[in-house]
């Protein structure tokens, strides 16, 4: 054979293999840029979120099986939020006081205007007695307040603005009940345990915001705080109240869907607050009034499951105090059916319905305790008989 046919069994295979290296060479590559991401592993869930707030705080238990909590340094790298330091409660009451004054309430000026008339007739008093319900002070503690305020002009023949508005102050302020214990309780009832705080009222009262402005103002006196977000059936509760404790540095125990059972965030908040050694637990719930049974039922259950691990210390009622006779109405539902031990009075400022805070008080049999007078994340604080006549009066 040639020199060709000696050539043919190696040359063959060579050229396969150079053939095979080129296709190779620009296939790769695009093969490379192409490769899709492994798919996702099946069925598993990411667990319900919590928490915002100082990362050196574990993660928590699990606790109805509802939801579970994790630090907020678990995430993917997202900056840390800068926490805010609150303003102390103490250099509040001067503040919100003035505030008061000048909101504009004539309550105070009607009043002092009619006392201070030469001689007082039978319209006048009734003039009085008509401002007073119109700034729903109520029948009942309105005609109280005539009374005595016709006894004492009467008796003592007050005349001078000045001694006018002394007298109507003291009666004002007694009507208010400075003698009522308006303590917010947020100390453990047991060794052990935090205080626990449910907050109650519909939606649109700012009961939410209240919740955040109150876990400010625990921070302000050195407590530590867990916020439980058991309004699961509003849209953004739960987001809104964590991002009021991601700006203190509080833990938010919520649910990862919204309609999840209240109760559940309810329990693993407090447990959470216990195993942590939180010195408070709020619980935000949801602020539904379509009917009193189902209400009942609802807060019934969540105070059955959080009273498993820690006592309730407080129930506070957050009330719209523009609404008048309607916040009236929504109070007493309330009242009976998740016993309020205090009450939080929003938008005080601007409104001429100041009365409200004596009605409800009447209707209640408990104190008004916190006020909020503004949209300020500290325009919150604890209610004052005195201070709240000065302001009406101006």
């Amino acid at each position: 054979m040639g020199p060709v046919t000696d050539v043919l069994p190696w040359l063959i295979p060579l050229l396969v293999v150079v053939v095979l290296g080129a296709v190779a060479a620009l296939l790769v590559p695009r093969m490379r840029r192409g490769t899709p991401p492994p798919p996702p592993v099946e069925g598993v869930e990411r667990p319900t979120v919590v928490s915002t707030g100082s990362t050196d705080e574990g993660a928590g238990d699990e606790g109805a099986g509802e939801v579970s909590t994790r630090s907020s340094d678990e995430g993917d790298g997202a900056p840390a939020v800068v926490v805010e330091r609150p303003e102390p409660v103490a250099g509040r009451f001067v503040r919100l006081r003035d505030r008061l004054a000048r909101s504009g309430s004539p309550l105070g000026a009607r009043l002092l205007a009619v006392l201070s008339r030469d001689h007082l007739t039978e319209d006048d008093w009734d003039e009085l007695e008509e401002t007073l319900l119109l700034a729903d002070v109520g029948a009942g503690p309105a005609g109280e307040l005539i009374d005595a305020l016709r006894t004492r002009v009467r008796v003592q023949g007050v005349s001078d603005p000045a001694a006018v508005r002394a007298l109507l102050r003291e009666e004002l302020i007694a009507l208010v009940d400075p003698t009522m214990d308006r303590e917010v309780r947020t100390d453990g009832a047991e060794p052990g345990t935090p205080g626990v705080v449910l907050v109650v009222g519909v939606n649109g009262t700012g009961k939410t915001t209240t919740v955040g402005k109150l876990a400010r103002v625990l921070v302000a006196e050195d407590k530590s705080v867990v916020l439980g977000a058991a309004d699961t059936f509003r849209a953004a509760a739960a987001d809104q109240l964590q991002t009021w404790g991601s700006r203190v540095g509080v833990h938010t125990v919520r649910a990862d869907r919204d309609g999840a059972d209240p109760a559940a965030v309810a329990f693993d908040a407090v447990k959470h607050g216990k195993a942590t050694g939180a010195d408070v637990v709020l619980v935000d719930t949801a602020g539904r009034l379509q009917n009193k049974a189902g209400l009942m039922d609802e807060l019934g259950k969540i105070t059955r499951v959080v009273t498993r691990e820690a006592p309730l210390t407080e129930v506070l009622l957050v009330l719209d105090a523009t609404t008048g006779q309607n916040g009236m109405q929504q109070a007493r539902v309330f009242g009976e059916v998740a016993g309020v031990t205090g009450i939080v009075l929003t938008k005080l400022d601007g409104t001429a319905k100041g009365g409200i805070v004596v009605a409800v008080q009447r209707a209640l049999g408990v104190p008004v305790k916190l006020v909020g007078l503004g949209e300020g994340p500290d325009d919150l604080a604890p209610f004052d008989a005195e201070q709240f006549v000065d302001g009406i009066l101006g």
